[in-house]
């Protein structure tokens, strides 16, 4: 039976940034609205869209761990890959609303001078985010996971947007009144920037993109094993975190079939050395010699 620690453990990043999400969003909704901030409620809104893009992780996680069944017979962990590309929807069309609202206050001259308070719970967030990121990242890294490394690039995108938001409220408190609207503006934009990356790497696994420098790697980790003539033709895909790869090779016409079965279990062997989330299937194919 296959183990789902893996999806286990990367739950717990999906409720850590939950948690740091609605108190983030909240406190800068809060106190950007006391405080006349633009740039801090448009930061706001930006982890208001991070908690659903989190709960819509947490929800792919939990559905990755079904295990397989008749009609779902590589099992569902593609299903987090999916709640990466629903997330990158939801963020998109937060990221225009808060660059139509920038907009509209700066065509209507709406220019209104933030508390100092607005920047500090600016910083502070920046700070915080940034921690979450080092620690999703490491948990990503540890457990391989697209969506939970996809998570962690949100949280790093957040950090930095509490940062260039501090930045810009800082700015308009010093005098220049409009900058708080820019911030808020370019907050926009990134939301916008960081929901396409997402939505890019989530249909590029979903449409069975896989990296060509793994493909390579993969090519010269089978042509290593001892008695492999030729590696035909390699194809790999991504399911959650799993790698599927189909290869094709030539071996000695003359071997036996236990001979050539042993072949193919040090392939799968050595490739899950070298990658341990992945799923071998070997084809063999006769070579004759010229002689």
């Amino acid at each position: 039976m296959e183990n789902y620690e893996d999806l286990k453990r990367g739950e717990r990043g999906a409720w850590l940034s939950i948690i740091v999400y609605i108190f983030l969003a909240t406190l800068k909704i809060v106190v950007g609205v006391v405080g006349h901030s633009d740039a801090l409620q448009a930061d706001g809104l930006n982890n208001t869209t991070d908690i659903i893009a989190s709960v819509a992780l947490l929800v792919g996680l939990k559905i990755s761990r079904i295990p397989p069944d008749e009609d779902h017979l590589y099992g569902h962990r593609r299903t987090e890959t999916i709640s990466s590309l629903l997330a990158s929807f939801i963020m998109f069309l937060v990221g225009l609303q808060v660059i139509w609202q920038a907009f509209l206050a700066f065509i209507h001259q709406e220019f209104a001078t933030p508390s100092a308070l607005t920047a500090v719970v600016a910083l502070f967030s920046g700070v915080v985010m940034y921690i979450v990121y080092l620690i999703n990242n490491n948990l990503a890294k540890k457990v391989d996971s697209l969506a939970v490394k996809a998570a962690a690039y949100d949280n790093r995108s957040d950090a930095y947007v509490s940062f260039g938001t501090f930045i810009g409220i800082t700015g308009a408190i010093i005098g220049i009144s409009w900058l708080d609207n820019v911030t808020a503006f370019l907050v926009g934009v990134l939301i916008i920037y960081t929901a396409w990356k997402i939505f890019y790497d989530a249909a590029h696994t979903l449409t069975d993109g896989f990296d060509i420098g793994k493909i390579e790697d993969i090519h010269t980790i089978i042509a290593a094993v001892p008695q492999v003539h030729e590696v035909l033709d390699i194809k790999a895909r991504m399911n959650g975190n799993r790698i599927w790869i189909d290869a094709t090779i030539s071996v000695k016409a003359e071997l036996s079939v236990a001979e050539s079965h042993a072949i193919t279990e040090q392939i799968e062997t050595v490739i899950r050395e070298n990658y341990p989330n992945a799923y071998t299937l070997v084809h063999i194919e006769p070579y004759f010699d010229s002689d």
